[in-house]
């Protein structure tokens, strides 16, 4: 499986292409990472270094990697964060290059906008490109609950809201939408859930909730659960492994004390979760 993986990248620490691509590998993925931006580390920290690429960077690798003639063998395209509307339209661009070469490929988009904390901190037009263009070129669409009301202007506080709002995502183009941290109102205070929708059923796991606060989850979670559907065309296989492999990173993370994500050194939750988690239709 080979998965061309267009999103920000940072030297020290795990968000962006620096969660989402070594997972993938640890699954026996083939990976092509191209990055919208390059930074010292991430913006959580309050103070960084590196450049923001420009839609032509992306243009330009693109086409390189289709100069070599593999475009066809690509899989899957995965993006999260854009860094700017017009980095947003060389993705797509990438995207309809890959499926004219390989029709039976899927776009994964992750549509990284902001969340409940720290409310949207994506650049003026970016969620506007995703709710107009980028959400009906999706076939998996993986928000968090806070984006997930961005994108439709819906509420989601209960099961049968967020379920609603996931049908309004999946008639504007993606076959599948994952949620992946939602808290409703039969949610109990200790756990969280994670949702997957698609062919008109909704899927709901719930974990504990661990005291943790990092950068780089939902990266993460979006490549693990693209890899598992594509290799089993099922949202409820791909929501149940993606679930294990993230909580039992997160929790491996949250015992050691860790800043960031242990997304090396807890490796073999990917392909052996410690924890595993029932997947209820709801």
């Amino acid at each position: 499986m080979n998965v061309l993986s267009i999103q920000s990248h940072v030297a020290y620490g795990h968000v962006g292409n620096a969660s989402a691509v070594f997972p993938m590998q640890r699954l026996g993925v083939e990976v092509w990472p191209v990055h919208t931006v390059q930074f010292s580390n991430h913006t959580g920290y309050g103070a960084w270094r590196g450049p923001v690429f420009d839609a032509a960077m992306i243009r330009e690798v693109v086409r390189g990697i289709g100069e070599r003639g593999v475009l066809s063998t690509c899989d899957a395209v995965l993006s999260g964060y854009m860094g700017s509307a017009e980095i947003g339209a060389a993705i797509l661009e990438a995207v309809d290059a890959v499926r004219a070469a390989n029709p039976q490929a899927l776009y994964c988009c992750d549509p990284v906008i902001g969340d409940v904390e720290e409310g949207v901190y994506v650049r003026p037009g970016i969620e506007a490109f995703l709710r107009e263009r980028a959400v009906p070129a999706a076939d998996i669409l993986t928000p968090n609950q806070f984006e997930l009301g961005l994108l439709t202007g819906l509420p989601s506080r209960t099961l049968a809201a967020a379920g609603a709002a996931i049908a309004a995502l999946q008639a504007r183009g993606p076959r599948v939408v994952l949620v992946t941290s939602a808290l409703c109102a039969d949610t109990p205070a200790d756990s969280i859930d994670l949702l997957a929708g698609a062919e008109g059923r909704v899927f709901r796991v719930r974990t504990p909730r661990l005291a943790i606060a990092v950068n780089g989850a939902g990266d993460c979670i979006a490549a693990l659960f693209l890899v598992h559907y594509a290799r089993t065309g099922s949202a409820e296989a791909a929501l149940g492994a993606a679930a294990a492999s993230i909580y039992g990173l997160l929790k491996r993370t949250a015992e050691a004390g860790s800043r960031e994500i242990l997304t090396v050194a807890a490796q073999e939750e990917y392909v052996n979760p410690s924890a595993r988690f029932p997947v209820e239709a709801v």
